[in-house]
């Protein structure tokens, strides 16, 4: 069976509450339980940590190499300032997806930035919540075309 680890960074827990206007109004738990019920539909296991700290971050990332088929990670800010967790991703050799609730791109220039884009397979961002989603499907594709002779 295939698993995946969700992984989310600071300031996520927040959802729901957070400038709404830009994350929308769904909170983190109401998010966990759409990954599960969709994951579940593809018969795909599945792990969700959240974490503010980036240590407890790259911890998780480390500890994935052998345990996930993937990780889809949405590192919050870390995805413009820490080399460390793109360091973190690169040495785990798991295949990651870089997810956001909002569109980087659209918002401010430091936003524009991602380390992790340079190590991930793709990056997921603009969709909201829904995201999650788009990223499981993706990750089930690119793991499935990888084992693929």
């Amino acid at each position: 069976m295939t698993s995946l680890l969700v992984l989310n960074g600071p300031n996520l827990n927040m959802l729901g509450i957070r400038q709404p206007d830009v994350y929308g109004r769904t909170t983190l738990p109401e998010i966990e339980a759409m990954c599960r019920e969709h994951a579940n539909a593809r018969e795909v296991a599945l792990e969700i940590i959240q974490s503010n700290h980036e240590g407890a971050l790259i911890d998780q990332i480390h500890a994935a190499h052998g345990a996930y088929d993937g990780i889809i990670l949405n590192a919050g800010a870390y995805t413009h300032t820490s080399i460390a967790i793109m360091d973190a991703v690169a040495s785990a050799n798991v295949p990651t997806i870089e997810l956001h609730l909002s569109n980087i791109h659209a918002r401010e220039a430091f936003r524009h930035t991602s380390y992790l884009s340079k190590v991930a397979v793709g990056q997921i961002c603009g969709f909201g919540a829904h995201g999650y989603v788009l990223a499981i499907d993706a990750l089930i594709a690119h793991i499935n075309e990888a084992k693929a002779p």
